[in-house]
């Protein structure tokens, strides 16, 4: 039996969230669907200030998509995949997970975004399994697309894990000790607990000290901003479609 390397993909593998930088490659594309934000921005409102729930954002901001063939959607995934998440996965990420491969480890990406897409970066960057949040995806995109069972996060990341992955349910002790778990987020506190190594990526101050009691390992790749206003501002751009990509505008 193997042990393993888990890791988180947002600010993780990659400076962005995906579901931001997905919507930018797709803006680029289709232009006229910058309209639709009008409709999400209420829900992003609230989620601001706490009357919205994550899942609900999320499936409000998927209304991006909405009346969009659902072989359209997914061909964007794989060339997102392919092009915009290969030019900005960090190097030195992809070469743990190479050290990862050369040890005989099994490599598992579990995130918490959507699964018509996050499947599919995990094929193009190499891994064994890819757990995501569930999606229901018909003939062609809903407003509000349904997201099924619990949102990949915090400890469903491991209930969902052991429910795809039957050697993480069947692992020991020892397979767990001698495997790693990477991550930038305090939400994944379960998934970096469940290995017997850490590393944390560009972590805040609060999991840096959480991480420093369990002599867990830090990694600052270099990225495109400087702060989290940086981030921010990265992301807002994105979700607006003008953000720099190699999608081809129309």
């Amino acid at each position: 039996m193997p042990s393993f390397a888990f890791f988180d993909l947002d600010h993780t593998l990659l400076p962005f969230d995906t579901q931001t930088l997905f919507a930018n490659f797709v803006l680029r594309r289709e232009r006229w669907r910058t309209g639709l934000l009008a409709g999400i921005a209420p829900v992003a409102v609230m989620r601001a200030v706490g009357l919205a729930k994550t899942v609900t954002t999320k499936r409000a901001f998927m209304s991006l998509y909405a009346g969009m063939k659902r072989e359209t959607l997914f061909a964007y995934a794989k060339e997102f995949a392919e092009t915009e998440v290969r030019r900005w996965v960090y190097p030195e990420l992809m070469e743990i997970m190479a050290e990862h491969r050369r040890a005989g480890r099994m490599l598992i990406l579990n995130t918490a975004s959507p699964d018509y897409y996050a499947p599919m970066i995990g094929e193009v960057l190499g891994f064994d399994y890819s757990i995501a949040t569930k999606v229901i995806i018909p003939e062609k995109v809903n407003v509000m697309p349904e997201v099924v069972g619990l949102n990949n996060k915090r400890e469903a990341k491991l209930v969902h894990m052991k429910q795809a992955v039957p050697e993480v349910a069947a692992a020991t002790k020892e397979e767990l000790e001698d495997s790693w778990s990477y991550s930038d987020s305090s939400a994944d506190l379960p998934l970096l607990k469940f290995a017997g190594n850490a590393m944390l990526i560009h972590p805040s101050p609060a999991l840096e000290a959480i991480g420093k009691e369990h002599r867990w390992q830090v990694l600052r790749p270099a990225r495109p901003y400087s702060s989290r206003w940086g981030n921010w501002g990265s992301s807002l751009r994105q979700a607006m479609g003008i953000y720099p990509s190699t999608a081809v505008q129309t």
